[in-house]
């Protein structure tokens, strides 16, 4: 395990009520239509795509775009207010700078959601940065995940990711990185190159590579 590469929503942060309170508020807004189930259909997708999936299935007149960016304004709000951080989270990302393993985060949040999380954080806790508006193919492609490696200089091998999501799951894997799977709001497939935790909290730099060695 050369570094770390971290999902944000779900497994960093539990900013998906955040996202949910704002789908709703839309449909009010809009009088369209949603539900639990579509909004867990969302979890770990490129937000364009989620923009899309809100269009047809809430039924409302706006772009993808537009359902983007009214999306972002709404979570902005939030997160600028409370960061609601995973447990163990926060613990084992110091014990990793600790211990001179480098961080990155990969994300399909777009930068301007990104950069209030991580104003909350010292600076240089991630070595690099990899968001959604920053690759043309997101999760559960595996192109974050190779961006992310090669900004690191590492073969995504050496690397684990953790992730809250299949898409996510599914898009490091295929990158060819060892994935703790840590589900938080939806289920996550077994599979190759997946090793799964109930949660972060007491786990180390020595946890992780020991749970994830040999994978």
């Amino acid at each position: 395990m050369k570094a770390v590469l971290w999902d944000m929503d779900g497994t960093l942060v539990d900013t998906e009520p955040y996202w949910i309170d704002t789908e709703y508020a839309m449909a009010e807004k809009y009088g369209g239509t949603w539900s639990h189930e579509h909004a867990m259909n969302l979890v770990g997708n490129a937000l364009l795509d989620s923009g899309d999936y809100i269009r047809v299935h809430m039924g409302i007149d706006r772009t993808p775009q537009q359902i983007v960016d009214e999306l972002l304004d709404g979570v902005v709000t939030r997160v600028q207010d409370d960061v609601p951080w995973r447990p163990g989270a926060l613990e084992l990302l110091t014990d990793l700078h600790a211990d001179g393993v480098p961080c990155a985060l990969v994300t399909m949040s777009w930068q301007r959601f990104v950069t209030p999380i991580l104003a909350h954080l010292p600076e240089g806790t991630f070595a690099t940065v990899v968001t959604g508006d920053r690759v043309e193919l997101g999760k559960p492609h595996p192109e974050p995940y190779l961006t992310a490696a090669a900004e690191l200089g590492l073969d995504p091998a050496d690397c684990v990711a953790i992730e809250d999501s299949n898409v996510g799951a599914k898009s490091a894997a295929a990158a060819g990185c060892t994935v703790l799977c840590v589900p938080n709001h939806v289920p996550i497939l077994e599979g190759e190159r997946r090793v799964f935790a109930e949660t972060l909290a007491g786990l180390d730099t020595a946890g992780l590579r020991s749970l994830t060695e040999g994978v």
